[in-house]
């Protein structure tokens, strides 16, 4: 296989910008389009039908996306790239945290402390800014710096990673990649004060310090797949149940709806149907609480909606009532509480659990709430995570 397979996604994705990527595209002559989202928010953005994983991963990391929403009436075909471009986001924001952390340990180090004693007029601390040009301009000249430092940070972790007899061929390749990939988007500011102090005293405090981290972050990089499967899990779920009410309406007097919905033939019809009528689930990542929400950039909220759009203006009016009439559970009631005979039921649960114990084992906090509204047979999933 290729390392260099850079593929295309096709998905019909709405890209909210936040100020700053607004300002970059629209300085670019780039019209914006104006969004009504599934919660009824109106944001301005871009659409994408075709895009490069790494394009997304670049407008993330440059902090120019608040938010991504897709929509469509089934999931299934869609699948692999639903769930690529759910790990797409999650490792981005993985990434930027990383990058966020290692800069937090640096300033702590010894040898930029005593630098800032010294020259209390160029503190390096978290105020400190420095623009990309001027970063650029100071490391251009430090490239074989900046190649042998990050080899001296990477050699101890890749021995480790091979020597581990409880990691597969496979799982070492994974993680000596990851691993590269992580350093690979270290920031600027960070390669600054690296190359800056790298021949200083202290220059090992601050290896060690940039080698735990990366070693935390390669294990927090797991819970990646479990989210894109849960998610998955919960479109397809979604989508089943908004395909077996259609099956009522066009079939009714059969007993088994179940036996219908999954004949091929049949289920592309109420598929047409779904399409038609224009009902559709829609999934969103919310990312982060914007760069200036301390303690918050860090945070992804998944949300799935299950509405007919139809019902749209109905639901605005009966907002009020609809709050007051709210079931709010767990995930893990939602599953429990699951009609009989909607497959996948078990799946979901075991999933859950998996992603659960994934989540609590590298130290990111996740919770999931479901709201069931009532009066207008919304369902809104959200999964909160704070990496």
């Amino acid at each position: 296989m290729s390392s260099d397979k850079k593929f295309i996604i096709e998905l019909p994705l709405k890209v909210i910008l936040t100020e700053s990527g607004a300002s970059n595209f629209m300085s670019h002559n780039k019209k914006l389009i104006r969004f009504r989202l599934a919660d009824n928010a109106d944001e301005y953005g871009i659409s994408l039908n075709k895009f490069s994983p790494q394009s997304i991963q670049s407008m993330i990391l440059v902090d120019y996306i608040s938010k991504i929403e897709i929509s469509m009436s089934e999931f299934v075909s869609s699948r692999q790239e639903v769930m690529d471009l759910s790990k797409v986001i999650v490792y981005s924001l993985l990434y930027k945290q990383f990058d966020r952390e290692v800069y937090a340990a640096l300033i702590q180090c010894e040898c930029v402390r005593k630098h800032n004693r010294s020259n209390p007029s160029k503190l390096i601390d978290e105020q400190t800014k420095m623009s990309e040009r001027q970063l650029r301009s100071i490391l251009q000249n430090k490239e074989s710096i900046i190649q042998s430092t990050r080899k001296n940070i990477l050699d101890p972790i890749w021995k480790s990673i091979m020597s581990n007899k409880d990691y597969s061929a496979e799982e070492k390749n994974i993680f000596l990649l990851m691993s590269e990939k992580f350093m690979n988007r270290l920031g600027l500011m960070n390669w600054y004060i690296i190359t800056l102090f790298y021949k200083s005293d202290g220059n090992n405090e601050m290896f060690i310090a940039i080698r735990n981290l990366l070693n935390s972050y390669m294990e927090k990089s797991k819970v990646a797949e479990y989210i894109s499967v849960m998610v998955m899990e919960l479109a397809l779920n979604n989508e089943n149940s908004n395909i077996r009410n259609e099956a009522r309406n066009m079939y009714q007097g059969i007993d088994d709806i179940n036996s219908l919905i999954f004949d091929p033939e049949i289920r592309a019809k109420i598929v047409q149907e779904l399409q038609r009528k224009h009902e559709l689930v829609f999934l969103s990542w919310k990312l982060g609480g914007g760069s200036s929400s301390i303690g918050k950039q860090g945070r992804l909220s998944i949300t799935l909606y299950n509405k007919d759009d139809e019902f749209q203006e109905v639901k605005e009016n009966i907002d009020n009532a609809k709050s007051s009439n709210t079931a709010k559970k767990t995930l893990i009631d939602f599953y429990r509480e699951l009609p009989e005979g909607q497959e996948g039921t078990d799946l979901g649960l075991y999933y859950l659990s998996y992603l659960d114990d994934a989540c609590k084992k590298v130290n990111v906090k996740f919770e999931s709430l479901v709201n069931q509204y009532s009066t207008s047979d919304l369902t809104v999933i959200t999964l909160n995570f704070n990496f």
